[in-house]
């Protein structure tokens, strides 16, 4: 029977059936975070019981850790201290493997597990983090779990679990010059609503994804979750093996016919199919307080929920291009990797910023990228445009106290979500590609990255 490559893990990792349906399905890896960590080592600790392997755990300092330049071992969260030295102490007892604050290796949790290559095609990998399906880009079954499933997957190695539905989303033809993955899955989630992806695991496919390289389909799988998808996945094919091979905890190759085999079916049938012309999209830029408020950069905003209007003080009709801005963000587990920041430091490269741009920030999603950045003297543009070159961590992606940016401002940021504060109270988010940040904090209102040229 013709079988996608989401079946193809399923099965593979199905332990047991178990009774009213759900399956019982083997984890591979497990990674948490200091916001998360320590409260699942925690009562693992208080009820006795220990980790099935700790080699397939994994935790990171990056939800609330400072980075600032010389930030120390702290954090800007009030009250965030315990956060970190709990879940410092509650690993080095059970023996999980911690990038941490200071760590060579530290930054995000999704883009460090590429970096390690504790992510490979075909595994099953959860953490407690909405946007663990960024991993699915490697061909892997990932997806965001609660604290109380981290615990059980790390004593069990297994997961309850309702097999979901399967669907695949098709981007056919090659994006136009300007458009990026960032742009791909705005533009879905504006097409089929901030629920259309509800109950499936989504496999992407047609021409425009297999020509992303593996940053760009990592941006691409993270936002399957703002489509309310359990998951989002890409098959591995030769880029992703090359990505991969010789990183610490990967094979030193993938020379294995193994490999090859996880894929769907040429005849493979999914519960539901979606096909995007990739070639009629533009630049994308969102609106109102949910991804699916997008519309692309030169449009006007629609009618919408009148509170989304009143939030973001934006009338139906009003074109979005052209909109003044208070500051800028280029960062998060969406946009925050070398290529990105290649991208939109070529736009930058030889301008200022608007002096209406009040704060702009950089900030790498890890410190391998950072150092990397630095090597090619990206660091050295950012500054001389006026952006702020920050330490690696989750930072203005979202806001957790401590620091933030000035009340009542407006930003242009490379992040996932633009829901109502959440990137500080009062303050509001229109989320976009790196580019279109960078082309945006030089107009001091938001602007087409075409506009722009390198």
């Amino acid at each position: 029977m013709p079988r996608t490559l989401f079946d193809r893990i399923w099965d593979a990792h199905r332990v047991a059936s178990l009774p009213g349906g759900a399956d019982l399905i083997a984890i591979d890896r497990v990674f948490l975070h200091e916001r998360t960590g320590a409260a699942a080592l925690a009562r693992m600790a208080e009820t006795g019981r220990t980790l099935r392997d700790p080699a397939r755990v994994f935790a990171v300092m990056d939800h609330i850790v400072d980075t600032r330049p010389g930030r120390g071992d702290g954090t800007l969260m009030p009250g965030g201290e315990g956060f970190i030295t709990e879940t410092r102490a509650a690993c080095r007892a059970a023996g999980i493997t911690l990038f941490d604050v200071n760590d060579r290796d530290q930054g995000i949790v999704h883009v460090i597990s590429p970096e390690q290559g504790i992510v490979l095609p075909g595994v099953t990998l959860v953490a407690p983090d909405s946007h663990t399906c960024t991993q699915g880009a490697f061909g892997a079954l990932a997806w965001g779990i609660g604290s109380s499933e981290a615990e059980h997957a790390m004593v069990t190695g297994t997961l309850r679990m309702e097999r979901p539905c399967a669907m695949r989303v098709t981007f056919a033809g090659a994006l136009p010059p300007g458009v990026t993955a960032k742009d791909m899955i705005l533009a879905l989630i504006a097409a089929q609503g901030a629920g259309g992806g509800a109950g499936h695991v989504v496999e992407f496919a047609g021409e425009a994804v297999r020509g992303l390289d593996m940053e760009a389909r990592m941006t691409l799988c993270n936002m399957a979750t703002e489509f309310s998808a359990v998951t989002g996945l890409i098959a591995p094919d030769e880029r992703t093996f090359a990505y991969l091979a010789g990183r610490p905890h990967a094979p030193a190759d993938f020379a294995d016919p193994y490999w090859r085999t996880l894929a769907s079916d040429a005849d493979a049938v999914f519960d539901s199919e979606i096909v995007i012309d990739a070639s009629g999209l533009a630049p994308m830029v969102s609106w109102g307080t949910s991804p699916e408020h997008t519309i692309p950069v030169t449009a006007r905003v629609p009618d919408g929920p009148q509170r989304a209007h009143d939030y973001i003080g934006l009338a139906p009709g009003t074109p979005l291009a052209g909109t003044p801005l208070d500051a800028a963000f280029i960062g998060s587990c969406t946009n925050s990797r070398i290529a990105d920041l290649r991208r939109a430091a070529a736009i930058l490269k030889g301008r200022r910023i608007a002096p209406a741009i009040r704060k702009a920030l950089v900030v790498p999603g890890s410190m391998a990228v950072r150092r990397q950045a630095e090597a090619e003297g990206l660091d050295k543009v950012f500054e001389a445009a006026g952006f702020e070159w920050r330490m690696s961590g989750c930072s203005l992606c979202f806001y957790a106290g401590g620091e933030g940016f000035p009340a009542g401002s407006r930003v242009i940021s490379s992040t996932n979500r633009n829901f109502e504060g959440r990137q500080g109270p009062g303050i509001r988010t229109h989320i976009a590609s790196p580019e279109t940040v960078a082309a945006s904090a030089l107009a001091g209102a938001i602007a087409d990255p075409r506009d722009y040229p390198a």
